[in-house]
């Protein structure tokens, strides 16, 4: 294979986006174990996830609805 004379730059930059892409791989698998991690260390303290507290609350943050006219 041929890759005439600019063959040191297109082999150096194939390279470079294989070695970016690698990267980019490595960071998110390591973020994501880091993110289970502090997930699992909040369940452990007892912190529990808003989807899993019930309808107690309403989602809007705001006061409870009221009678009309009240």
């Amino acid at each position: 294979m041929d890759l005439g004379p600019h063959a040191a730059f297109i082999v150096s930059a194939y390279v470079i986006a294989t070695l970016v892409v690698a990267a980019l791989a490595v960071w998110i698998i390591v973020d994501h174990r880091q993110q289970l991690r502090r997930l699992a260390d909040l369940e452990s303290r007892g912190v529990t996830r808003r989807s899993e507290r019930g309808p107690s609350l309403p989602r809007s943050g705001g006061p409870a609805p009221g009678p009309i006219g009240g």
